[in-house]
């Protein structure tokens, strides 16, 4: 047996986060007002997100931008993050490959959600806000939120996914644990909810479902705001954090990734991971490939068309560049509840069509088979919705047994999955299916999509 080393995590933390939009040859286009589909200004977006990370939003300019002290001290409690080598993962699989996984399920919320939950909440905190609304499927951004909003003495609201409410009962808790208001979406409490549950009683609910909910919430209730967890450009920002301490681990272990792979359900572990060593392909001509891995059930890049389409199914967000199934389509019931959503983010959008980066899309049998088997001989139950990183991660390493090749693959373990164990008991008990949607599924038509 391989003797198994542990890399320890770095003991700097990083000061500023690295804004890839800024040195993007071709950079995203910008969101539109739905009403004119003229761009969007950090103004434009002041009633609905805090002021900061509306001019984050828009900063195309600064590649670098600095992490608030408090932010910093915060993120202290939890980061650096561990780098690790997956010694007997490579020898189960009896390959060449060398396979590192970021580990961010130790954070006090088991996920990567927590670094932007909190940069978002001292943000609005700062500015005088009182009281915060947004959106989680499987739960893990609602829990980084709540636990963020307890930090800073706010008041926080979140619509859950209905499907991952009643599937995920632990996940709710722990928001209610940290004082959090959870409400299934769609619910009778909005406009838009009761518009969706009309057509359709039984709706089971999607991430554009709830986030209509959250942002009508925000709009009509005083000094309240928006956060987000994933999509948008000021969230990839945020977690870039995850990347900057990656490659300073990489240097320490004298290895750089060949491959660098993440689950993809909006974009904001993806980002998080790849931009930072994106930038040396942009800057230093590094040949490194860059893999998203979404749900065959919900496959935006991979079978998607770009358009300008709504964040949201009410069609209340801007109209935002993406790889989209259209904000009305409704993704089937699995249990990768965060890669449940219609769209991918601007600057991931992008880098697709910018030929930099790749997207395949895994079943959810072989996700689960995947995180069995890193479970079994890494010692870690991971996420479902880092299964599929898992996956994509156990397809190249047994290609590389195949011709020999001694490749370096880095993923990012997104979070743990230790309240998603009634998923792996469902797999187990032979109970669960994959889901691929027809072509006719896909992005059906609209008269408010915009396509470019």
């Amino acid at each position: 047996m391989r003797q198994k080393r542990f890399l320890l995590p770095t003991t700097e933390l990083p000061t500023h986060w690295y804004n890839i939009q800024a040195e993007m040859a071709t950079k995203p286009l910008p969101l539109l007002n739905p009403q004119t589909h003229k761009p969007i200004q950090a103004e434009d977006l002041f009633p609905l997100f805090s002021r900061e990370a509306s001019r984050q939003e828009v900063n195309q300019t600064d590649v670098w931008i600095e992490i608030p002290d408090e932010v910093r001290q915060l993120y202290s409690n939890y980061r650096t993050t561990p780098l690790v080598r997956a010694y007997a993962l490579e020898e189960a699989l009896d390959t060449p490959a060398h396979i590192y996984f970021k580990n961010e399920s130790v954070s006090p919320v088991g996920s990567h959600k927590l670094n932007s939950a909190i940069p978002q909440a001292y943000y609005c905190k700062k500015e005088g806000i009182t009281n915060v609304t947004t959106e989680t499927g499987a739960g893990q951004w609602g829990t980084a939120l709540a636990y963020a909003c307890k930090l800073f003495g706010l008041e926080c609201a979140v619509y859950q996914v209905k499907l991952s409410y009643e599937q995920k009962p632990y996940r709710r808790g722990m928001m209610q644990v940290f004082g959090a208001q959870v409400t299934p979406s769609p619910s009778m409490s909005t406009r838009a909810g009761k518009d969706i549950l009309t057509v359709d009683p039984h709706n089971n609910g999607s991430l554009g479902t709830a986030i209509s909910e959250a942002v009508e919430l925000a709009r009509t209730t005083p000094n309240c705001r928006y956060t987000l967890g994933s999509v948008l450009n000021h969230v990839s920002l945020h977690q870039t954090v995850i990347g900057l301490e990656a490659e300073k681990q990489m240097e320490l272990a004298g290895e750089y990734p060949d491959i660098v792979v993440a689950c993809f359900g909006g974009g904001s572990n993806f980002s998080g991971i790849a931009f930072p060593f994106m930038r040396h392909t942009i800057n230093g001509g590094r040949k490194t490939r860059f893999i998203a891995v979404e749900p065959t059930s919900c496959p935006k890049l991979t079978r998607g068309r770009f358009a300008y389409d709504f964040g949201d199914e009410a069609g209340y967000t801007p109209l935002i560049p993406m790889y989209t199934l259209g904000h009305k389509f409704q993704p089937a019931s699995i249990h990768a509840g965060g890669l449940r959503y219609h769209g991918a983010g601007p600057i991931v959008s992008q880098l697709m069509r910018n030929n930099m980066m790749e997207a395949v899309d895994i079943g959810q049998l072989e996700s689960f088979r995947a995180g069995l088997m890193f479970a079994r001989t890494e010692g870690i139950v991971p996420a479902p919705e880092s299964c599929h990183a898992i996956a994509e991660t156990i397809r190249l390493a047994k290609e590389c047994r195949e011709t020999g090749e001694e490749k370096v693959i880095l993923f990012n373990l997104s979070g743990h999955g230790m309240l998603d164990i009634g998923a792996y008991d469902q797999f187990m008990s032979h109970t669960l299916s994959d889901e691929y949607p027809s072509d006719e599924d896909l992005l059906p038509p609209s008269d408010d999509i915009l396509l470019i």
